[in-house]
């Protein structure tokens, strides 16, 4: 199974999951696509020897454009790690239940348009849940609304600070993305 890693920004993510399928002979991390020129993820993929590239936001909403690079890398299954834009319906058609997406809350909790990062654990710490965790799931036309496939929780104490629970997320990110992946697509491949 040929996959594509979308990401944004730094890219811790998608090191992890580039490591964990590293020497696969069943899953090969083929492309890094990026809409940013200057993140941090082109520099892992450079170091960790998979093709990159920078698409904007008009290129990926360009039939022509987004299709042509998918099928000449020849993907078959898309992971958002880190990736911010909205996915076209053109992607979400063209790859039905094949793009999965992690999002660092308990969706249904603190999804949608703009909320990401930083943003989503302040918003958990300001509205004193006493649990937070991570949301593996399909992906569909709307921010953080597709089926969800996994779920994963840590306890958020009254004394943590976003950047506590940001840490305890990101352990359940590393821990929990590859597994689910893996799992996913050898559940689509059992079905085919």
């Amino acid at each position: 199974m040929r996959i594509a890693l979308f990401a944004s920004g730094n890219g811790t993510n998608v090191q992890n999951i580039a490591e964990y399928f590293n020497g696969d002979k069943d899953f090969d991390i083929a492309l890094i696509v990026s809409n940013k020129s200057d993140a941090y993820v082109l520099k892992r993929a450079e170091k960790l020897g998979i093709p990159s590239v920078v698409l904007s936001k008009n290129e990926f909403h360009d039939r022509d454009v987004i299709l042509k690079i998918l099928k000449d890398y020849e993907i078959e299954f898309i992971v958002l790690a880190g990736f911010l834009l909205l996915i076209p319906e053109l992607l979400i058609r063209e790859y039905p239940n094949r793009i999965v997406n992690i999002h660092p809350a308990l969706l249904p909790k603190y999804g949608g348009k703009g909320m990401y990062g930083d943003k989503v654990h302040q918003t958990v710490v300001d509205s004193k849940e006493t649990e937070s965790g991570i949301t593996i799931h399909f992906v569909d036309e709307n921010y953080d609304n597709g089926q969800i496939i996994f779920q994963a929780k840590c306890p958020v104490e009254t004394t943590d600070t976003p950047d506590d629970v940001a840490a305890k997320v990101h352990q359940l990110e590393y821990m929990y993305y590859p597994r689910i992946i893996r799992e996913t697509i050898t559940d689509i491949l059992d079905n085919q």
